[in-house]
């Protein structure tokens, strides 16, 4: 991570411990906290370089669409974290990997992108989230990335301590796999570790994923 980019990117937007935004259930009550990022290539590059080379263990990612819902696991540290025109690839062993438009996808001179593609291929909406369930605290946490349509890009679900390494709900909450979540948030939003984010029940007290 380049602590510069990191540090303009800040002072420029504003990046701050507080939610850019709020959605909320009927009675006022939050059911979603956003913190929006900035959509240059740079940061993007930088944070989810980070996310993923440093914070790979426990990640729960995918595009989530209506009629699909890709909840993969990265299958170890990535092997490479490459960047060309446009696209961030995230490669891993055995050759699997993933492309994500994160910056001017421009294209070949034989064949060049029109700038109504690059718009849609182009993030519009990148933002750190945490979700609250029915009692009223945090269940899940995580990023989403959306195209220039608002198209699902992918979402990251940082490890939970109310969901075991195979998906199964955890009896007792996990306490620790909270880190990532407090590592992140720390290092991009400035935000200090919060006793709200390890006094809920979790799923078993209603919530929904």
């Amino acid at each position: 991570m380049s602590n510069n980019v990191h540090d303009i990117t800040q002072q420029r937007l504003g990046l701050g411990p507080d939610p850019s935004s709020v959605d909320r259930k009927a009675d006022g009550s939050p059911s979603r906290e956003y913190w929006e990022l900035p959509l240059d290539e740079a940061f993007l590059q930088a944070f989810l370089r980070d996310v993923f080379q440093n914070h790979w263990q426990g990640l729960c990612f995918g595009p989530l669409i209506q009629g699909a819902a890709y909840e993969l696991r990265c299958p170890g540290p990535p092997t490479k974290v490459s960047l060309f025109d446009g696209y961030l690839t995230v490669m891993f062993e055995r050759g699997g990997h993933f492309h994500l438009c994160i910056g001017e996808n421009k294209g070949s001179e034989r064949f060049p992108v029109s700038d109504a593609l690059r718009a849609h291929r182009r993030p519009s909406k990148a933002r750190i989230f945490r979700g609250f369930g029915a009692d009223g605290k945090p269940v899940t946490w995580g990023f989403e990335m959306t195209n220039g349509k608002d198209e699902p890009m992918i979402s990251i679900f940082f490890p939970n301590p109310f969901i075991n390494e195979d998906d199964s709900l955890s009896e007792t909450p996990q306490w620790s796999r909270l880190e990532t979540w407090r590592t992140i948030s720390k290092t991009w939003l400035g935000r200090d570790a919060e006793a709200l984010d390890s006094d809920g029940k979790g799923f078993r007290a209603g919530a929904s994923h």
